[in-house]
């Protein structure tokens, strides 16, 4: 299996892991990303996405630092330049030599720059976000942009790990640039809700979270099927099969 997570708006360039890398599979589609972004204005960029001034020129400025340079010295190993709620859930930066190995071919990051990453491909700080109405190469938007390399891509993927199945722990907003016609592919989802005013809801920080602890189950066990997951009760989350379904794995905790 193959768990999906979407990318996080929270990046660490500053800290270093000495491990193995490679190069996101693509490259060439990121850097004509990187050329448009490039060509945009601080008022321009923060109007696009939506961002403060401050945040506009930050990112204006990584956008012209961006390199074509296949190992560039700012560059970092995506599973750990990526910050934030699900990804203080994976906590990858425990994970063995072993785990790190496994996660390369059993866990994806789905990002608006580089579509598919893989753990260790080697990313360069950005922030462009899959909902982002970026006009390029003839595209509205970036889910025209990307069209059906991603799905191609997870097929490849999922083809050379020896199954079909797709666990889904992104956004709405991210897998959406899953073209599912395409996809040759069995998809879980997975619903995590906590007990808050009195009934059992879906609390954003604490969901995001808990899709990286099922990021990390799955990373550690090594499941094979889709019955094994429902083992998963990290931080006190237990299955809920009345709420579960052939396509959804229910979660719940309190």
């Amino acid at each position: 299996m193959i768990a999906v997570v979407s990318p996080a708006k929270t990046l660490d360039f500053e800290s270093k892991y000495d491990f193995e890398h490679t190069l996101p599979k693509f490259q060439k589609e990121a850097l004509a990303l990187i050329e448009v972004l490039k060509e945009q204005s601080e008022n321009e960029v923060s109007e696009l996405m939506s961002i403060s001034d401050q945040l506009a020129h930050i990112n204006v400025e990584r956008y012209h630092k961006f390199t074509k340079k296949k190992n560039a010295a700012h560059a970092r190993h995506a599973i750990f330049a990526f910050q934030g709620d699900v990804y203080q859930g994976l906590e990858a930066e425990n994970f063995s030599p072993e785990e790190l190995e496994f996660s390369q071919s059993h866990f994806r990051i789905l990002s608006g720059l580089y579509g598919l990453i893989r753990p260790l491909d080697l990313i360069q700080p950005y922030r462009l976000e899959m909902g982002t109405k970026l006009r390029v190469n003839g595209s509205k938007n970036l889910y025209e942009f990307w069209g059906d390399k991603i799905a191609n891509q997870l097929n490849r993927d999922l083809k050379n790990q020896g199954d079909d199945l797709l666990i889904n722990l992104a956004s709405v907003e991210y897998f959406k640039s899953v073209n599912l016609t395409k996809l040759k592919a069995k998809v879980i989802d997975v619903d995590f809700k906590d007990f808050s005013n009195g009934d059992y809801n879906v609390v954003s920080f604490f969901a995001k979270k808990a899709r990286g602890m099922m990021s990390r189950y799955i990373i550690k066990n090594q499941p094979t099927t889709v019955e094994e997951l429902r083992a998963f009760d990290y931080s006190g989350y237990r299955f809920d099969e009345s709420n579960s379904t052939n396509e959804l794995l229910a979660f719940k905790r309190g």
